[in-house]
């Protein structure tokens, strides 16, 4: 699992075409009562292990502030 504390921005070098799957989230609190947002995505239907657990990115308060400031500029 990661936590993420700073988003930076990057341009891609060429777009790729991504299969959908499940993502779902999670609102965590650690034992010093700050809150993360986690999300877990999960295996395509085309995987060895359909539906396993794929990848959990856990965002700390600062960089869910960032978030929230790009998607109200870009979006």
């Amino acid at each position: 699992m990661a936590i993420v504390r700073k988003l930076t921005p990057m341009a891609l070098e060429r777009d790729s075409a991504h299969s959908e799957v499940e993502c779902r989230y999670s609102i965590v609190t650690d034992s010093a009562g700050k809150k993360y947002l986690q999300i877990d995505t999960y295996g395509s239907t085309k995987r060895q292990i359909p539906g396993k657990k794929s990848q959990s990115i856990r965002f700390a308060p600062e960089a869910l502030s960032q978030l929230k400031r790009i998607l109200a500029e870009r979006f």
